[in-house]
């Protein structure tokens, strides 16, 4: 059920509630179900509907109703905070210039013990007109529940102009440190694109031989929509890829550390040493 003003599903429920009949006959459970609904499919354009609506519960003889109507208004604080933090983001993207193709970069695995690094370029579209086209609840990964990194990766390539995903593995990172692999899979993300960006937005320090125009941004996942996108999908990827690899190699807790060193892992190594997928120079102050 989308909820605009030109279906009427807000409009619909305001009726439903206006009927002050029909809503002393309801349920409180059906009543928390609808406006749950309402608030799962909310605009900022239906602003007014919803605040009409918690208006009425307001007048319900029903303390457990009339605490929907503050729920309603502490919702809409809420969401009217979160579209603002999100447009700040897009509008950080904007202003390096007016570029059609403005890619952000960014990886995750560089501490693991074990496993490949990981890296992300993500396009969006930058040019919003509402909230609805704005991707909210992105930020750094780190900061996500695993639930919503999940959820926000899909929406996130199914919305995205352009997105890739690269990594190197750990054989490599052996061979060529850690420092050039970084560097390597953040420009491989980028150049690998199905389009050439215009600019590349890199999280924390400048890509080197890149090719490309850059900028990079210090805590730029907190700060970019772009960066903070890519963040989340370059995570997401390694993280299942990870816990794939938890099946073969059960020893170490890939499933839950994800390749970095807990005492489980650690633990793991010392009982049963490396397995395949292990960085052997990260592993000399440990074995």
């Amino acid at each position: 059920m989308m909820l605009n003003k030109e279906n009427g599903a807000l409009q619909m429920s305001l009726e439903i509630f206006k009927d002050n009949t029909q809503l002393s006959d309801m349920k409180f459970s059906d009543i928390k179900d609808i406006i749950l609904a309402l608030e799962k499919e909310y605009s900022i354009e239906n602003k007014d509907y919803l605040l009409n609506i918690g208006s009425i519960l307001k007048k319900d003889k029903r303390k457990t109703v009339q605490n929907l109507s503050d729920r309603i208004l502490r919702f809409i604080e809420k969401n009217e905070e979160e579209i603002n933090r999100v447009m700040d983001m897009y509008n950080f993207d904007k202003s390096f210039g007016k570029y059609t193709y403005i890619a952000g970069v960014d990886e995750v695995g560089r501490g693991p013990l074990a496993g490949p690094i990981v890296a992300a370029s993500v396009v969006l579209n930058l040019n919003y007109n509402s909230d609805r086209d704005l991707i909210l609840g992105i930020k750094d990964s780190k900061k996500l529940s695993a639930k919503s990194r999940e959820e926000l990766s899909e929406i996130i390539k199914d919305r995205a102009l352009y997105y890739n995903i690269a990594e190197i593995d750990n054989d490599l990172i052996d061979s060529r440190g850690i420092g050039w692999c970084n560097n390597e899979v953040l420009k491989m993300a980028a150049i690998d694109l199905a389009i050439k960006p215009e600019i590349v937005l890199s999280d924390g320090y400048a890509v080197k031989n890149i090719g490309l125009k850059n900028e990079f941004i210090i805590k730029g996942d907190n700060k970019s929509a772009s960066i903070a996108s890519a963040s989340i999908i370059a995570k997401v990827y390694r993280d299942k890829k990870m816990k794939g690899y938890s099946k073969k190699y059960p020893y170490y807790g890939f499933e839950k550390n994800v390749g970095y060193g807990t005492p489980e892992h650690i633990d793991g190594l010392k009982k049963y040493g490396p397995c395949p997928l292990h960085r052997f120079s990260f592993l000399k102050n440990i074995l």
